[in-house]
């Protein structure tokens, strides 16, 4: 997994409505990647849950979201309708997984991304990663909560 301190590996991924989205493009802000096996699996499902129902209040911390999985960009549009959430998703389609392995979280017995959340700073900086021991553990909210807080100290 990439380690804090270390610049974020640019890349650049079309979302759910086929707009690209690159992290240059991001810089001046803080970035919070969602990483996630799978569209429409169930574990899946309850992790982007989640993490909606704490959008505002990491859009009011100068936070922007993203989940990225090996999905394309039809399937994110379907699943983002089917959970009725607002998160933009990144589509890490082709090459399969590029920028999950650039971030060290690409599973390559499974062919999918690990469950984790990357938080890169306005510079494009790592200032926190996780990954999850389990793909059944949701990586939670609280611990996007505490790196936010973290970068306001730094």
């Amino acid at each position: 997994m990439i380690a804090p301190g270390t610049p974020a590996p640019d890349f650049a991924l079309p979302d759910q409505a086929g707009d690209e989205v690159t992290l240059r493009s991001l810089r001046g802000e803080t970035v919070v990647l969602a990483f996630y096996p799978l569209d429409f699996s169930p574990v899946c499902s309850d992790q982007l849950n989640v993490y909606q129902e704490v959008v505002p209040e990491l859009e009011a911390r100068g936070a922007r979201m993203f989940g990225v999985s090996v999905d394309s960009g039809f399937a994110h549009k379907a699943f983002r309708r089917e959970l009725g959430i607002s998160i933009p998703l990144l589509a890490d389609f082709h090459p399969k997984g590029e920028v999950a392995r650039g971030f060290g979280v690409y599973n390559e017995e499974r062919g999918v991304a690990r469950r984790a959340l990357v938080v890169i700073d306005p510079e494009g900086i790592v200032r926190f990663a996780y990954v999850s021991p389990s793909p059944l553990e949701i990586p939670g909210a609280n611990l996007i909560f505490d790196a936010l807080e973290e970068l306001a100290v730094v």
